[in-house]
């Protein structure tokens, strides 16, 4: 493609700025539209409407609305060559999908929780949000619609499983990824060593909001990991950074601070991913689990019953080393619980 890649997003959406910031730092031209208005006429709908949405060419030529940021980000891989975000080592990069899972799938719940479960969050997101589509409104018709969107969005905190019996577990998870992320960046200035992969790009795109946006989760942050809090507006625009080859991480001695991480991974995620497969699978109507021992309810997701069909599937296309590579990093943390 010679022209911009044209994408319509949001300040506002986890997903919006961890696409904007790999394509900042790949270098891929861009234009960035509003999530809705003028900007969009002419272009094609998505048939679930989430942000971002790109607008790519279809086998056809025509362009066609794509949403889902992952695949989205492995397509740019394969059509835009350099600056790659995925590790070459296929071990190594299948730690980074976990991480960028975790990231999309988990971290996703303590951004939504803390921004519809707290009145300073609730006012915060409902004043600004609404500004993020358009501003030049009369007052009260700007009240109007933060008000119909934190009321939709309250009422869809069961999607992400956010309730009285798991706000206690997501908020003590939280708490724990700052403390053991704060730890690795000491020692290295990204997850997977000195130059930034996709996990990366995922967990800086949800703390966007935890860090930097949600007064409660932000100041937590602030308290307790300040080099998060920096690495997150470094992570904005890395168009300057010079990667190389060796600048990834190296699994024959990997930072004792990458297994911390993994470690709090394991201890949250995958109790709820494997619950939520079994409900989706069973047709049952409720995610039942225990995590950190603690009760957790919700309601089952679909998507990700798919996204731990695909962490699978990774593991099983690796090749005998490097499977035991990825088994070797993992045991003791609670993720070889995904694929046992």
């Amino acid at each position: 493609m010679t022209d911009p890649i044209a994408l319509s997003g949001s300040p506002g959406s986890p997903y919006t700025r961890k696409m904007l910031a790999v394509l900042r730092y790949r270098r891929i031209a861009y234009r960035s539209l509003p999530s809705s208005g003028p900007a969009l006429d002419g272009l094609p709908r998505p048939k679930v409407r989430l942000l971002p949405t790109f607008y790519l060419p279809g086998p056809d030529g025509a362009l066609e609305a794509v949403v889902d940021s992952s695949p989205i980000l492995r397509r740019l891989e394969a059509e835009h060559q350099g600056r790659s975000v995925i590790p070459a080592d296929p071990a190594l990069a299948f730690i980074d999908h976990l991480i960028e899972d975790y990231a999309d799938e988990w971290l996703t719940k303590a951004m939504f929780h803390y921004r519809w479960s707290y009145p300073a969050d609730i006012a915060r997101a409902a004043a600004i949000l609404p500004c993020w589509t358009g501003y030049s409104i009369p007052d009260a018709v700007l009240a109007d619609r933060g008000e119909q969107f934190s009321k939709r969005q309250i009422d869809r905190l069961y999607v992400v499983g956010s309730n009285p019996t798991t706000g206690p577990v997501i908020e003590a998870s939280y708490r724990r990824f700052l403390e053991a992320f704060e730890a690795h960046l000491t020692q290295q200035p990204f997850l997977l060593g000195a130059r930034p992969a996709a996990c990366d790009f995922a967990v800086h795109g949800q703390l966007t909001q935890l860090a930097q946006f949600d007064p409660t989760p932000m100041a937590l942050t602030l308290e307790i990991a300040p080099r998060v809090f920096a690495w997150v507006s470094h992570m904005e625009d890395l168009s300057g950074l010079e990667p190389r080859d060796e600048d990834w991480m190296s699994l024959d001695r990997p930072s004792p601070t990458l297994h911390a991480l993994l470690a709090e991974i394991g201890r949250v995620y995958p109790p709820v991913m494997l619950a939520n497969a079994r409900a989706v699978a069973a047709g049952a109507q409720t995610v039942e689990a225990t995590v950190d021992d603690r009760a957790w309810t919700q309601s089952p997701f679909p998507y990700q019953a798919k996204c731990l069909g695909w962490l699978r599937e990774a593991r099983s296309v690796l090749s005998a080393p490097d499977r035991a590579t990825v088994d070797r990093l993992l045991a003791s943390t609670g993720c070889e619980a995904l694929f046992a």
